[in-house]
């Protein structure tokens, strides 16, 4: 059997050759010029998978990053609005030490109470303070007013107790419960009763502000005072320290976070990047190629009756 190559049948051939010689060209060009060794899924669909996993990998981290981020910046505040508490409940005290003089007069008792209920609003500006963000740092589980309202009966809590946390894989809390720090410390003179930072406040102005007392009774009241106060300012720093811990346990899951992110990017860069030594090299054999077909096809694009007649 006789096979003839016709010259139709070489032109076609080398048309192809051409082209497929062109496209191997241009693909390596292309992964040469993105540095991606994988440019589709059908470059190589299993390092494309494990691209695509590290990729929504390192995304998760971010995201969680970010919402770290928010709850450390909260905590931050609220170890500072703790502190500034304390100092406040300090000064408290010492007021109340000085009260205790039993050579003052009613009126400087009343001076000392009037000091002590400006130092209570100051208080209750502290707990209503916010994360400028709209957020209450006392707001318990939420609130969109301020979560401790002063009214006739005292000051009460408005929000739903409890503490919110940031929705990543790690909960990092983004407030405290207002109720329970300002609200309900315990009682050291009343096993299972609580105290109320307001109310205690509020207690010992009216009974500095009231006049003729004997100097018993003042002493008494001063010295059932101070014990209140040191209750209250004790549950305070603990929520103070409580508040640092969480800054640490932050400090420690931003710590992972950076570095699952840096493994995921690690993992991605692998699955996916090029090696730019191979790949310099297979793109210089792919231009050969091209080029040897292109001259083949000149070659072949010449081979005609009209060309053997000349």
């Amino acid at each position: 059997m006789t096979v003839r190559l016709t010259a139709a049948s070489a032109f076609s051939a080398s048309i192809v050759n051409l082209q497929r010689r062109q496209e191997e060209l241009t693909d390596a060009q292309a992964r040469l010029t993105s540095g991606k060794r994988v440019l589709r899924s059908s470059d190589d669909p299993a390092a494309a998978a494990r691209a695509e996993r590290a990729m929504a990998a390192a995304n998760r981290a971010e995201a969680d990053q970010r919402a770290l981020q928010t709850s450390r910046s909260a905590m931050e505040l609220t170890e500072s609005a703790l502190g500034d508490a304390g100092e406040l409940m300090q000064q408290v005290r010492e007021r109340l030490v000085a009260a205790g003089n039993g050579s003052y007069s009613d009126a400087e008792r009343a001076q000392l109470a009037a000091a002590i209920r400006g130092l209570r609003n100051d208080l209750l500006s502290v707990a209503n303070r916010s994360d400028g963000a709209g957020r209450y740092l006392f707001g318990g589980q939420g609130a969109d007013q301020p979560p401790l309202v002063d009214g006739i009966g005292g000051v009460t809590y408005v929000a739903a107790p409890g503490e919110l946390y940031t929705a990543s894989g790690e909960a990092a809390p983004l407030t405290l419960d207002g109720r329970s720090a300002w609200l309900q410390a315990s009682d050291p003179a009343n096993p299972g009763g609580t105290l109320s930072v307001f109310d205690v406040l509020d207690r010992v102005v009216g009974e500095l502000s009231t006049p003729g007392q004997d100097t018993t009774v003042i002493a008494q009241n001063v010295r059932a005072g101070i014990g209140d106060v040191d209750a209250l300012a004790e549950n305070l720093s603990r929520l103070r320290s409580r508040t640092g811990e969480s800054l640490r346990r932050a400090d420690d899951i931003g710590e992972r976070l950076s570095q699952g992110k840096l493994d995921a990017e690690s993992e991605r860069s692998s699955s996916e990047d090029l090696d730019m030594v191979a790949a310099i090299s297979e793109f210089q054999s792919r231009q050969s190629g091209y080029d040897a077909a292109l001259k083949s096809y000149s070659i072949v694009q010449r081979m005609s009756l009209f060309d053997y007649l000349k």
